[in-house]
């Protein structure tokens, strides 16, 4: 599942032109943009701060954070609960390791959800946290949003919020079991609105998780990690995408193939000393829409990776 296991050389070479890059293939992803400073992250969420600076949190013991104030150098900030999560203990086993953070800004306060759970394991729920400042040790716990257990098809990890054009608020999330779900929340709680559960992507039982919604001109693009994090340097993680004209779908990918029967066209898979990209989260920057992922060293460490995307003449993106 998607957890903890426990862009200065790409950027600066866009920076002198206004041309993109040609679509990478398969054999030719770029590596990872140049980060430095405290880079160990699994499962990275990413806001970019009111003042200017970047927040990412991510998977770790009561949901670590770390800050950078231009996208490259990244320091760590502390933990979003300092004083432990316990009201997350019934799904992690005991474990305060909490997985895949989601943040936004809205309202005036930065939303997180965020999942506890145990490997391989649906006994598990997804919570919110709200925030006005993002800080460690601010982060006020505003209750379950969703949970599964071993009578549903689904696992309620890995969320994803997305706020459409209309203001109707989607949770995108799941991993494993029947894939990819969606309910809708209700802007005034963060909370589910009715008990509406639309499966939007899945492999038949296979590894898929890590979903993440986002809109690009006219589409809505629905990006997901196939395959194994957490296996170190053996870790087949990659990142997949597919798009649809409305938040719910139905997506497909480059042959037409729907999500829901396992389609879904690669933009970046393990190359080189790169292994496992995947955990992905996407915004728009200043320069550019970014991705914000993990993937793992030949040592077997999870690390930051950063790069930017762009979009061929068909509207499909691809990693630079």
């Amino acid at each position: 599942m998607r957890k903890t296991v426990a862009l200065a050389a790409v950027l600066v070479a866009i920076a002198g032109s206004t041309a993109l890059p040609a679509p990478a293939g398969a054999a030719t992803y770029p590596n990872p943009g140049t980060v430095t400073g405290s880079v160990g992250v699994h499962d990275p969420g990413i806001v970019k701060r009111t003042d200017g600076t970047y927040l990412i949190p991510y998977t770790g013991n009561n949901i670590v954070l770390k800050t950078s104030s231009d996208r490259t150098a990244f320091r760590d900030a502390g933990a979003a609960f300092p004083g432990g999560a316990p009201w997350t203990t019934a799904y992690t086993g005991g474990s305060a390791s909490l997985w895949a953070p989601d943040i936004s800004y809205r309202g005036g306060k930065y939303l997180m959800y965020y999942a506890a759970s145990t490997f391989g394991s649906n006994h598990s729920a997804i919570f919110l946290a709200t925030s006005t400042t993002g800080n460690p040790g601010t982060w006020t716990n505003n209750g379950l949003v969703i949970e599964s257990n071993t009578a549903n098809n689904y696992n309620a990890i890995d969320p994803n919020l997305y706020v459409d054009p209309s203001g109707r608020w989607w949770l995108t999330f799941g991993s494993f079991w029947s894939g990819i779900q969606q309910i809708e929340l209700s802007p005034s709680t963060g909370k589910p609105l009715n008990g509406t559960i639309r499966n939007v992507a899945g492999r038949g039982g296979g590894p898929i998780e890590a979903p993440f919604l986002f809109k690009h001109g006219s589409y809505y693009y629905l990006y997901v990690s196939f395959d194994y994090c957490c296996r170190g340097a053996a870790s087949t993680y990659r990142i997949m995408v597919g798009r649809a004209t409305s938040p719910n779908g139905p997506f497909v990918d480059k042959n037409g193939t729907r999500m829901t029967s396992g389609g879904g066209s690669e933009i970046l898979a393990g190359h080189g000393a790169y292994h496992g990209p995947g955990g992905q989260s996407v915004f728009t920057d200043s320069d550019a829409d970014v991705l914000v992922y993990h993937y793992y060293n030949d040592q077997g460490a999870s690390r930051l990776g950063i790069n930017l995307l762009g979009y061929d003449s068909a509207g499909w993106p691809y990693v630079y």
